[in-house]
């Protein structure tokens, strides 16, 4: 049998059951055998509830408590022994019904305590949730409630922003319409100014224009009065009257107009002041042919008188012959000798001339000879083929430069061999001059004119390019002479000075006309600038010179230049015998000297000396009385370059030259 196990429980029971064990003793002892059965009686219903209560508490030892209660249990074990020896084993067994059922009572007061505890709990989270739900609704409609305030708020907020921004708006539209009225009078105000202006400026311009056209025509009355003094002019009854000196102040006035009206051209519009000093140079004009003519008038009426006293001593003398009755021979007459040119001419001599007219005769009728290829607009295919040869002509024109003589061969080659008549590649196409019956002539032509254009565009910007594009230009001419007659043609056209020659205002010609017949661009009835006009004679004229000293080193070195330095004297010559103009003189024979100078000097020695020395003496006072003071730049540059060669003894060699490790290049 195993031994009873006591609960926790068990010393409070036994302390209850050791109080009443005595009492209970003595009335045992004293009771009846029926008084004992009932217990007896008792004892299977204990058993019963300590079976029940034993299965019940079974489980108890599998959850032991600490050492320290399992000792404490010990001692209570030996309490209940000792106690249980002393009470009989019915006591025992009731004691151990009562702590049976002490325990299932507590147990189930327990699981009822607990069942309620739980409700409470449960009724008392019910309880918080229902709380919190309410308050959770609470704090909802209290946001809700601070939303709506907030919304409202702020509505009213932007509200008020909104007629703030009204207002506002309001102000700036016044403030606008205000600024817009303000604006509208100002621009109306400088509309009603720009009007004036305009106004001002085209009456200025008008009256600019009109002060203008009485420059041209007081210009054109003064060059029609000065064609009325001929320094050549002999009269026919006064063999001895010389108006050399008058043609010379005729030149002067001539120039000091023209000078005015190139500045003033350059300025934009001229001045009263300019008009008035126009105004006097023709007075000063008038004046002057009413001074030779009076002077002629004189001389004739004094002539008359030795006439008619002549007379009367031969009629005297023939009334004593008739006395004698001698007849006596009339004397020969004497032969007026050779005449003297105290002043300089102002036209070339005839002989330039001739030869200036047939180059321009043989240009207009090399144009007409290439008539077909020129009026071509309805024929597609001439068409292609004049702009084939005319790129195959100019092209190469374009591509002279100083990189190397090699190229420059190369350039040369192409050239001759289109006006050989053999095919060249121009754009990548073959071109050949045979393609139509008129294309050479078409091609010298073109090809002249190219030359020249060069002179006056790269030349005049470049001046080194003067030398290749000469030295290639020479040796065409060598071997092809008529694109030579054609380049000079073009260049006497372009530039007039290097023939030399000085046009003359015929009748009927209109001044525009007259200007390009000086060599000036005329566009829109606007001169060019008296610089850029300068620039390109000057140009022009360096080409010319190059040319003259220049020749190809791969042609034929036993002939002669086609057009060689002496033409170059003798341009030079022609120039210092006609009367100089003001900043033109200068300009083209400081650049005719710098560029052929030094092969003039090697060619001619002494006689050129002689003629710079004469140009010093003689010939720079004549530019300096026609030179006003606002074109002393080109003279001044003259002087210094001829007082440091005649100091010298020494023309330099040209800037640019060729010299013979080009060729090897």
């Amino acid at each position: 049998m195993s031994p009873l196990v006591l609960s926790p429980y068990s010393g409070w029971v036994l302390d209850r059951v050791i109080g009443q064990s005595a009492p209970e003793a003595a009335r045992s002892g004293s009771s009846t055998p029926k008084e004992c059965t009932p217990v007896t009686n008792q004892l299977p219903s204990l058993e019963k509830i300590t079976s029940v209560s034993c299965q019940g508490s079974s489980p108890l030892p599998s959850t032991e408590p600490s050492e320290t209660k399992g000792n404490e249990d010990l001692s209570l074990l030996e309490m209940d022994q000792e106690v249980f020896s002393a009470i009989l084993p019915s006591k025992v067994t009731e004691v151990e019904g009562c702590i049976r059922m002490y325990e299932e009572m507590h147990r189930l007061k327990g699981k009822e305590g607990l069942r309620r505890r739980q409700e409470q709990q449960e009724q008392m989270v019910r309880a918080v949730y229902d709380l919190a739900s309410e308050q959770l609704k609470r704090f909802d409609e209290l946001k809700e409630l601070k939303q709506h305030q907030e919304f409202q708020d702020l509505q009213e907020v932007m509200e008020k922003s909104s007629k703030e921004a009204q207002g506002q708006q309001e102000k700036l539209k016044e403030e606008h319409r205000h600024r817009a009225k303000v604006l509208n009078l100002k621009l109306r105000e400088a509309e009603q100014q720009r009007q004036r202006q305009e106004e001002l400026e085209r009456l200025r311009k008008e009256e600019g224009q009109e002060r203008l056209r009485r420059l041209y025509s007081i210009q054109e009355e003064v060059l029609q009065l000065n064609q009325q003094i001929d320094p050549n002019y002999r009269h026919k009854d006064l063999p001895r009257i010389d108006l050399s000196a008058y043609s010379n102040r005729g030149n002067q006035i001539c120039g000091l107009v023209s000078g005015l009206i190139r500045t003033t051209s350059e300025r934009g519009f001229p001045s009263q002041a300019d008009v008035a000093n126009t105004e006097r140079a023709l007075q000063e004009m008038r004046g002057l042919i009413s001074s030779m003519q009076q002077e002629i008038a004189a001389a004739v009426e004094e002539k008359r008188r030795r006439d008619e006293e002549e007379e009367r001593q031969k009629q005297k003398e023939l009334l004593k012959k008739e006395q004698v009755k001698a007849q006596t021979p009339a004397p020969a007459q004497q032969s007026g000798g050779k005449q003297q040119k105290e002043g300089l001419q102002v036209k070339a001599e005839e002989s330039t001339m001739q030869w200036y007219q047939q180059l321009q005769d043989a240009a207009e009728q090399c144009v007409a000879s290439f008539s077909g290829i020129s009026n071509c607009k309805d024929n597609n295919e001439v068409k292609k083929i004049k702009t084939d040869l005319q790129k195959a002509a100019t092209i190469p024109v374009s591509q002279i430069s100083r990189i190397a003589g090699s190229q420059l061969r190369e350039i040369f080659d192409k050239i001759n061999n289109l006006l050989s008549g053999k095919s060249v590649l121009s754009g990548g196409r073959t071109v050949s001059v045979t393609q139509h019956p008129q294309g050479l002539d078409f091609v010298y032509y073109k090809l002249a004119e190219k030359f020249v254009n060069q002179g006056e565009e790269e030349v005049a910007s470049h001046r080194d390019a003067a030398f290749p594009i000469a030295v290639v230009a020479s040796g065409i001419w060598e071997m092809h002479p008529r694109v030579g007659d054609l380049f000079l043609a073009h260049l006497h056209k372009k530039c007039p000075y290097s023939v030399p020659f000085y046009p003359a205002l015929k009748e009927g010609t209109s001044m525009e006309e007259y200007q390009r017949m000086l060599g000036y661009q005329v566009k829109d009835s606007k001169v060019e600038e008296q610089d850029h006009f300068l620039k390109r004679m000057s140009g022009l004229i360096r080409l010319y010179a190059a040319i003259i000293q220049l020749r190809w080193p791969y042609g034929n070195k036993q002939g002669t230049h086609p057009h060689g330095l002496n033409y170059g004297w003798r341009w030079l010559a022609q120039m210092l015998n006609m009367e100089p103009l003001a900043d033109v003189t200068a300009t083209l024979l400081l650049d005719f000297l710098e560029v052929c100078g030094n092969a003039l000097m090697k060619q001619y020695q002494g006689q050129f000396w002689k003629m710079m020395l004469l140009i010093r003496e003689d010939y720079i006072p004549r530019i300096e009385a026609i030179t006003s003071s606002g074109q002393m730049g080109s003279l001044m540059r003259f002087k210094q370059f001829l007082e440091k060669c005649l100091q010298q003894k020494e023309i330099p060699l040209p800037k640019g030259a060729l010299q013979s490790s080009f060729w090897r290049s």
